[in-house]
């Protein structure tokens, strides 16, 4: 018996890594406006609406490339699509330095198209995500794994909104893009490195591709094939009209509708509403996306710790995010406190939950049917990120109709919280995997 027999390694754990960090880049690059928006509207003269409508962009086209996406995750592999992805959405984000200097285009329609196709070039990122969870994860790992990555939405904004704030408010915003959009090409790098199939890796052994492939791993999901794989178009009906998966998709679209509000105008309303610089806004960001990590990677903990204990799957799945939600709606509080201390340390508590909260990929690679994972990723994503259009624009045209009141603002954020548990509590029913019926 060789080395490579015996030896444990442990390249699912590299993998799920570079996720991390390739994820952690997506999630910066969206919100690269949130930190140029108010420098940028007051040079170039941008109302609160028409940002509203730019913040709006990048959702508009990243639900629209969803199910296409996924069926060219089901249909080419993984890697390659992913690939792409993240070259195209580093480059759009770099061109966004030059949004004003297209003289024939006025810069909110420029700013718009951009941000619309870094959304486009951003849609296949999630469902590959999860995708690749399933290629590489037993089960009782697999919560673990996509909270991991799930989180890496908080980290980003550890890592990055410092580093957007403080280049807006020394360079400018127009050094922010380019910044981002180098960063992106540098994710690239590292994702060509490290990510291939378990079938194709050249440093997993034997005993850990046993391990993974007799816990559950979909190891063979993308084995090169003499030819491509067809795309299953009729399983959009079956899975549109399954109701387990309805509920977790109004769930995923009302979890994600906090999401949209931290990564658009929550810097915003810390300069509007509670009287920080743009620099200051991005340090005090960071508190609670370090809060929202946490709590996304003890969700994932969690969940599988109890799957492990030997409770259902759904049993396991649904405690982490109903008790995440209730926590989440700690946010509300914020309405009641003229203290800048005190409006962070509810937002602290609010986005922990939401991370706790933040299961739905899990619970989609559990429940995804094994002929479809990149299909079925990709609604449930196109669904949460939904969320990504109208919320931006909700929370603009409730400010403009209140005057800027701020606290009708987060309590349309709250109310979200509710549909959520309400969704998985009474609509999800048992979660389960999805088996399509012949066509």
């Amino acid at each position: 018996m060789t080395d490579a027999d015996t030896r444990n390694s442990r390249v699912r754990f590299w993998i799920v890594a570079t996720l991390f960090i390739v994820s952690a880049i997506n999630y910066a690059e969206r919100a690269t406006l949130s930190y140029t928006g108010s420098q940028m509207s007051d040079e170039l003269g941008i109302t609160t609406i028409q940002l509203g409508y730019i913040f709006s962009a990048f959702g508009w086209s990243y639900v629209a490339g969803q199910i296409p996406g996924g069926a060219l995750l089901d249909r080419f592999g993984s890697r390659p699509v992913y690939l792409w992805a993240i070259f195209l959405w580093s480059i759009f984000t770099f061109l966004q330095a030059f949004a004003a200097a297209f003289a024939f285009i006025p810069v909110v329609i420029s700013m718009f198209l951009l941000r619309f196709m870094v959304g486009f070039a951003e849609s296949p990122s999630f469902p590959a995500n999860a995708r690749i969870v399933a290629n590489w994860f037993p089960t009782s790992e697999r919560g673990t794994a996509s909270a991991i990555f799930n989180s890496s939405q908080y980290f980003s904004l550890v890592a990055f909104a410092p580093l957007m704030g403080w280049v807006t408010g020394a360079y400018g915003w127009r050094h922010t893009y380019m910044v981002m959009g180098v960063i992106g090409l540098l994710g690239w790098a590292l994702f060509w490195a490290v990510v291939h199939s378990p079938s194709r890796h050249k440093r997993i052994s034997k005993r850990e591709y046993a391990h993974i492939e007799e816990g559950g791993a979909l190891v063979n999901l993308d084995r090169p094939a003499s030819k491509a794989q067809p795309i299953r178009w009729s399983a959009v009906g079956q899975l549109l009209a399954n109701r387990m998966l309805l509920g977790i998709y109004l769930a995923q679209y009302s979890i994600t509708a906090m999401t949209y509000f931290f990564a658009t105008w929550f810097p915003i309303y810390l300069v509007k509403a509670r009287g920080l610089s743009i620099t200051q806004a991005g340090f005090a960001a960071a508190l609670p996306a370090i809060a929202g990590f946490v709590g996304g990677v003890l969700g994932g903990i969690l969940s599988d710790m109890l799957l492990r204990k030997g409770m259902p799957l759904s049993v396991s799945r649904k405690i982490p995010i109903v008790v995440g939600l209730v926590i989440s709606c700690a946010i509300l509080l914020c309405n009641f406190t003229d203290s800048q201390t005190l409006v962070l340390t509810f937002m602290a508590i609010a986005f922990f939950g939401k991370g706790v909260a933040s299961l739905g990929w899990a619970v989609m690679s559990d429940a995804a049917p094994r002929e479809a994972t990149g299909l079925s990723g990709s609604i449930f994503n196109l669904f949460g990120n939904a969320a990504g259009i109208f919320t931006p624009i909700a929370i603009a045209y409730i400010l403009n109709a209140t005057g800027n009141n701020w606290d009708m603002a987060l309590l349309f954020v709250f109310a979200h919280s509710i549909v959520a548990m309400v969704s998985y509590l009474f609509i999800a029913g048992e979660i389960k995997r999805v088996v399509l019926r012949p066509i």
